[in-house]
């Protein structure tokens, strides 16, 4: 990816709590007007299930032993050194601000975990929970706690932790306060048991949801810190917190490196859902400033483990002739087809802009992108251009809607652009100088029809006479490759783009607000995409600061949309739910489409172990990788 839209330490976080966001009241699902936690009597008539999946059922059934992908024998021991951009100041994964250090997901656990190799990534093994139970129609969910489930001071893991860090992580944090909407209640029904009530019926998706809660010590955070003062949930930390995980923290250096050791009597290391996993004594996090720097890091052995998103460095950066290492078969690069997601990667318009509200002027600057040459001349024809919010994944749209899509598009004809029904959505294409002229002057024409034209050779309002110029914002200072090319395009139709290069924390707090003209976006899809979708393109997170809907889009027939994928029945439905969703915000035109690459890109020292076969929708590094002796001594 070029340019990220949210840190990723946000990432992280999202990635440990849970993939989605929850929706207040959907459309499509059954209100409830008073919800309420279900007494015992009627929690008691729906049995306890070790897992459950989002549509069908889990791949692995009661008993299971382990995950098919891993080693049981695989040894443990050996240290591998990982690499970040940037910097942390903050152990503390509540608070909405702060750098947060990467691998916390290493020390926290959630009630449920998923597996590596299942198309359903929202399936639920028990963790922290060993068995949960819900009703037909989805208003709540009980989860019972592993009896042996312990924190790293040997206390037990109890109801009590689970209430109290969802009611922090609601409170304190105002995104989660919108990702946990729909969840009103929460409170211990049992010894072990801890129920969540919905204001909603009929998202299968919820029950999912609060099984990806992050689990915190209440006892601990309510305690005194090493300093003798009352420790504070809503602020930063840099005092190791107590976990439950597979690790701890040994060593930090603040904003440069941290250290984690794996816990020896892990009280879960037996788990099905655990054997094989977590092999390594010690995994670090080293701290980089610089994109370059860390490539030559990586390439000085300075870390081991590299995922390799310059398609520049992945050519030119690794040649045998310019890294003995890799001559000397110490370090491999692996290209793995990447089957766990669809990806959208695009320049991003702000729509709340006055500007960009009309699509022809959003459709314009895409034929003013030539991705054809920029792929041949900057990223050596590694690319392809995504005409997909799920490229490269079975949810894509493609050709005519058809069939079950078909049927669900009809619904909205007349709300809907017309072309959805006519025309297949394409990308320009140019490469060279008589197909981008051609492109050129369709750009010319879409601006005309918007009531712009060329005075003196600049784009300018016809009736106001405002010249068209905007500000593509980064923070990347490697960025530039496709956004210079671009600029120069622009100019040919007599369009002045800025493209500036912020401060990282500034380019966050800009993005939050929405404070820009246009960005570069990644969205990286599930493939069992679901509430998450609000987030992204729903009317209700327009403006509320923080969302992911940077084009501002704010349309009712895409709100109906989107709960076609929520509350999709069964898979065919889901499928056919987001193509239509998909085929309908092409042809708003809301994003000018980049760039897209269906495989993994790795770079790694030669001292590990690996499944072979690999998960299938995962690389799964560290986590079922292992130290391999044999294999480090001869490196060394």
């Amino acid at each position: 990816m070029a340019t990220l839209v949210l840190n990723r330490r946000t990432l992280l976080l999202n990635a440990a709590m849970a993939p989605l966001f929850a929706r207040a009241v959907m459309a499509q699902g059954r209100p409830i007007d008073d919800p309420q936690i279900p007494p015992g009597e009627i929690r008691d008539a729906y049995a306890w299930k070790h897992a459950t999946a989002l549509t069908g059922e889990p791949k692995y059934p009661a008993g299971f032993s382990r995950f098919d992908y891993v080693n049981p024998d695989a040894p443990k021991g050996g240290t591998v050194r990982m690499a970040s951009q940037g910097s942390f100041d903050t152990f503390n994964p509540v608070p909405p601000r702060g750098e947060v250090s990467d691998g916390l997901g290493l020390l926290f656990e959630t009630l449920m975990t998923s597996s590596l190799d299942e198309l359903d990534i929202s399936a639920g093994y028990g963790l922290l929970a060993e068995a949960t139970r819900l009703p037909d129609d989805f208003s709540w969910v009980s989860f019972r706690l592993n009896s042996r489930a312990r924190w790293h001071d040997g206390k037990p893991v109890t109801p009590e932790d689970v209430v109290w860090s969802f009611e922090k992580f609601t409170t304190i944090n105002p995104q989660n306060q919108f990702y946990y909407r729909n969840v009103v209640k929460a409170a211990k029904t049992g010894d072990n048991e801890v129920t969540f009530a919905f204001n909603v019926a009929g998202n299968r998706e919820l029950p999912h949801i609060m099984g990806q809660l992050l689990v915190l010590p209440k006892h601990w955070w309510e305690g005194t810190g090493a300093d003798g003062k009352p420790r504070d949930i809503a602020r930063g930390t840099l005092e190791p917190p107590l976990g439950s995980g597979p690790y701890r923290i040994a060593g930090f250096q603040p904003g440069r490196s941290l250290t984690y050791e794996r816990v020896k009597d892990h009280w879960a290391a037996a788990l099905p859902v655990n054997v094989g996993q977590h092999n390594f004594d010690t995994i670090r996090f080293d701290y980089y400033r610089d994109l370059t720097v860390m490539v030559e890091a990586i390439k000085a052995d300075q870390y081991d483990y590299r995922a390799e998103n310059s398609a520049k460095n992945w050519a030119t950066a690794y040649a045998e002739d310019i890294f003995p290492a890799r001559a000397r078969g110490h370090v491999k690069l692996m290209r793995i087809p990447d089957k766990s997601s669809g990806v959208m990667q695009a320049f991003v318009p702000n729509g709340r802009r006055e500007k960009f509200k009309d699509w022809r002027v959003r459709r314009a600057l895409n034929y003013t992108f030539d991705f054809e040459t920029t792929n041949r001349t900057v990223f050596f024809d590694l690319y392809f251009r995504p005409a997909s919010y799920f490229a490269g994944s079975e949810l894509a749209s493609s050709g005519l809607p058809e069939g079950k899509e078909l049927e669900i598009l009809e619904k909205y004809r007349g709300k809907i652009p017309d072309t959805v029904f006519t025309e297949e959505y394409t990308n320009p294409v140019a490469g060279d100088d008589i197909r981008l002229r051609a492109n050129l002057r369709e750009a010319l024409r879409l601006f005309k029809e918007a009531g712009y034209e060329l005075r003196d050779r600049r784009m300018v309002n016809a009736q106001t006479g405002e010249p068209f110029v905007f500000e593509l914002l980064d923070y990347n200072p490697d960025g530039g490759r496709m956004e210079l090319p671009w600029k120069e395009n622009l100019a040919k139709i007599g369009i002045d783009m800025t493209y500036r290069v912020v401060e990282t924390s500034t380019y966050i707090n800009r993005l939050r607000s929405f404070d820009f003209d246009m960005v570069t976006a990644v969205w990286a899809q599930s493939l069992s995409p679901g509430n998450e979708q609000r987030n992204y393109w729903g009317s209700e997170s327009r403006d509320r600061e923080g969302s992911r809907n940077f084009a501002g889009i704010a349309d009712p027939a895409v709100d109906k949309l989107i709960d076609e994928v929520i509350f999709a029945p069964d898979r065919d439905t889901l499928v056919a739910a987001a193509k239509a969703m998909d085929r309908v915000l092409l042809h708003h035109h809301f994003v000018v489409p980049q760039i897209f690459y269906p495989f993994d890109r790795i770079v790694v020292w030669d001292r590990f172990g690996h499944p072979d076969p690999l998960p299938e929708y995962s690389v799964g590094f560290p986590t079922v990788w292992w130290w391999d002796a044999e294999k480090a001594a001869r490196i060394r």
